[in-house]
């Protein structure tokens, strides 16, 4: 049976390798309460290509 609610999956995308102009992506899996947070989501997360932590943003 399928989930009822207002909690749905995002991607973050990390801003800073976006711009850096390195090669791959960074990208993180997370689900959100839409009818609380209905803006996008912002958070600081690892980035394994760069090596330290950056923001990720919410994409789509």
């Amino acid at each position: 049976m399928a989930k009822k609610g207002n909690r749905v999956q995002v991607i973050l995308e990390c801003t800073e390798h976006k711009n850096s102009g390195l090669a791959g992506t960074s990208r993180y899996i997370s689900t959100k309460n839409k009818k609380n947070t209905p803006e996008r989501l912002e958070l600081k997360k690892y980035n394994p290509i760069m090596r330290k932590v950056t923001v990720h943003k919410e994409i789509k």
